[in-house]
């Protein structure tokens, strides 16, 4: 009864908590994280979840745990549908809720038993193992070809947004240069 009782208060748990994406390796802290989602509500909680897959410089992510579900849900509909913005700056960031699968520290369901045996060659359940080992290893190498290709991306999206930025500027620094000496007054005064 004890373990049904810590099931279902992780299940509680996990409708509190909002799985967060796409956060920056370099700019993030958990200070920052829960400064920034304290807006939609109180956060119990801030766990990183750490990449295995990869060792790059890629996007982390973070499981946040709010005070009730009814703050989670807002989160994942605001951040859904609007940008999120952090110190005036736009975060693109991805939330959903969380799922029980995403917990390292998550406990057993009750009345399951997790078995395991070494599988012989001559065993029928031989070829099926090596099928899935096989199948790991193609998976690894296709997640490897998605993380080279969302990098380079990434990279290049970067370095359009830069170019914008600059353009922008440079366009706001003309634009006060002409109302600050004076032509854009003697212009409108000539109609």
């Amino acid at each position: 009864m004890a373990l049904e009782a810590e099931y279902s208060a992780f299940k509680e748990k996990v409708r509190r908590t909002v799985y967060l994406d796409h956060l920056s390796p370099h700019q993030v802290t958990e200070t920052v994280v829960r400064k920034a989602i304290s807006q939609f509500g109180t956060v119990k909680n801030v766990q990183f979840i750490p990449n295995y897959l990869a060792t790059k410089n890629i996007p982390v992510s973070a499981l946040m745990e709010m005070e009730n579900p009814r703050q989670a849900n807002a989160i994942v509909s605001e951040i859904s549908h609007r940008p999120f913005m952090v110190g005036g700056m736009p975060w693109p960031l991805r939330a959903r809720e969380a799922k029980l699968e995403m917990f390292e520290d998550r406990p057993a369901k009750p009345g399951r038993k997790i078995e395991f045996r070494w599988v012989e060659t001559k065993d029928p359940d031989f070829e099926v193992a090596n099928k899935f080992k096989q199948l790991a290893k193609d998976h690894a190498l296709d997640v490897d070809i998605a993380l080279n290709q969302q990098l380079e991306d990434e990279e290049k999206l970067a370095e359009r947004q830069q170019v914008a930025l600059k353009v922008n500027h440079e366009k706001y620094e003309m634009i006060y240069g002409v109302i600050t000496d004076g032509t854009a007054l003697s212009h409108s005064s000539c109609r």
